[in-house]
């Protein structure tokens, strides 16, 4: 029998001051067995410039955090070249082919998600989510947005508050992360 991770709910939230990254803190082993509560699955990366969240596979995801960090080295802290040269790799290593994770990062002004198989794409209102709960929370999100003035980090609590009132593979410990919107871009 294999034990596979499954879900997690992590959830990208841009607006004028910067960009908000929120993830449960919830590690589930098959159908049935909560094994955590409190793991960190957004992290800050890059001098603190870049954040990263991951759903799916824990290990995967660290092996993904690992890489993506030494292209963020390789690549002077760019966004967007950094993931291309990850989703690259991800998708031709024989190896990393086989991960089973999801990314999404972002920097004070960009917002992408990451897949293995060469994904590299850009929301187009701002606002993204992935795993398990990630629907909900996209969808809470943008009613949010759309209804009130609220700011991202605001949005981003409520909106995985309310995925995780939906998704019994998300939970309500969240990490919450805010990138401040560069004074340039």
């Amino acid at each position: 029998m294999q034990n596979t991770i499954n879900g997690t709910t992590i959830l990208a939230v841009k607006d004028e001051a910067g960009i908000t990254m929120a993830g449960d803190g919830q590690v589930t082993i098959g159908q049935a067995v909560v094994l955590k509560h409190t793991a960190k699955k957004v992290r800050l990366m890059h001098k603190d410039r870049v954040l990263a969240g991951f759903a799916g596979a824990t290990a995967d995801a660290f092996t993904l955090f690992e890489r993506f960090e030494s292209k963020l080295e390789e690549y002077g802290g760019q966004l967007l070249r950094s993931s291309v040269e990850l989703a690259k790799e991800w998708r031709t290593d024989k190896y990393l082919r086989r991960l089973e994770a999801m990314l999404i990062v972002a920097d004070s002004a960009t917002i992408l998600v990451l897949s293995g198989t060469g994904d590299v794409i850009e929301p187009d209102d701002g606002i993204i989510g992935i795993g398990s709960g990630g629907a909900y929370a996209q969808a809470a999100a943008k009613a949010l947005k759309r209804h009130s003035d609220l700011p991202a980090a605001d949005i981003a609590a409520k909106a995985m508050a309310i995925a995780s009132e939906m998704c019994v593979y998300t939970n309500d410990q969240f990490v919450i992360n805010t990138l401040p919107r560069a004074k340039n871009s």
